[in-house]
């Protein structure tokens, strides 16, 4: 797979339907960190990138699209979906939470919320996708998703990206995936992911994916049961590092302190790496975090 051109491609792609997303830099303690904020991507979360990449390459039939979701990746393959005129019918578990069940109702997009966790959904969006022969958009093991979340990174580059280290947050790894793709020899990659949800982590300890309990404040974005093969074909030897539910709290509550700006847990997931000390770089080393997602429970406005 030419990772380079299918992300070049989905960049060129998806230009004007997606946002380019703003660059700072913030101190840590007495270290200077870049960080991108994709939260502010349409539907708070970089999801927006392989969901747009994924419509305008496809043929899309009559029966539209269907989605599983924790909850970002529903939201925004229902945005995509309304913005080029398909139906889309999107499952959720009950964790995603009122807040992000309501933000894919509002684009238009029927939500059917399923007891259970990501893969009860899953389960239930296969079988409308036998169903009604509808479009299934796979929430992170797809080609066409990973190259859209490559899109993130290739972009921050061309913002003028100087780290060394890039840190990512991990759920199922289509984001990992895609940093992997575009970024991969070139700059270091490491994985962060809760304690509690750590499908990419249990992967390389056991020499391949396997099925992780999941639980936490993070579950209903980061809440795989398996990382994706994708994911795993990419990520093998690379580091990997875990973070308590703490951490993560402490990381988001620091962004609105610092930086104003209000996250999900999971958004600040990689953040909690740096922060907790679970990420601990070398002297001179210059690290960038990607923030990734603002759709938080309670949602602030209601």
């Amino acid at each position: 797979m030419d990772w380079q051109a299918e992300i070049e491609t989905a960049a060129a792609r998806t230009r004007g339907h997606v946002r380019r997303t703003p660059v700072m830099a913030l101190q840590v303690d007495d270290r200077e960190i870049e960080v991108k904020f994709e939260q502010v991507q349409h539907t708070g979360s970089f999801k927006a990138r392989g969901a747009f990449n994924t419509l305008l390459s496809a043929d899309v039939p009559a029966a539209g699209i269907v989605a599983a979701s924790g909850g970002n990746h529903g939201a925004a393959a229902a945005f995509a979906a309304a913005t080029l005129g398909y139906p889309a019918h999107i499952f959720v578990p009950e964790v995603a939470g009122p807040s992000k069940i309501a933000l894919i109702e509002r684009s238009g997009a029927t939500c059917h919320v399923v007891p259970g966790l990501y893969a009860d959904a899953l389960a239930q969006a296969r079988a409308h996708e036998a169903e009604t022969g509808a479009m299934q958009i796979h929430a992170y093991d797809a080609v066409p998703t990973v190259a859209g979340q490559g899109t993130c990174f290739r972009e921050w580059e061309d913002q003028g990206l100087g780290a060394d280290t890039v840190l990512v947050a991990v759920g199922g790894g289509g984001l990992i995936a895609g940093a992997l793709a575009w970024l991969g020899g070139r700059r270091k990659v490491v994985a962060v992911e809760p304690e509690l949800s750590c499908a990419l982590h249990a992967a390389l300890e056991n020499g391949g994916p396997v099925d992780v309990p999941v639980s936490g404040v993070g579950a209903n974005a980061l809440g795989a049961k398996r990382v994706g093969d994708i994911c795993w074909g990419l990520a093998q030897g690379m580091e990997a590092v875990t973070v308590t539910d703490t951490a993560i709290v402490e990381a988001q509550h620091w962004l609105w302190r610092t930086a104003r700006q209000w996250v999900e847990p999971a958004g600040a997931c990689a953040l909690a790496g740096l922060m907790s000390g679970a990420y601990r770089p070398e002297p001179g080393e210059r690290v960038a975090v990607l923030v990734c997602g603002a759709n938080p429970a309670p949602d602030l406005v209601g």
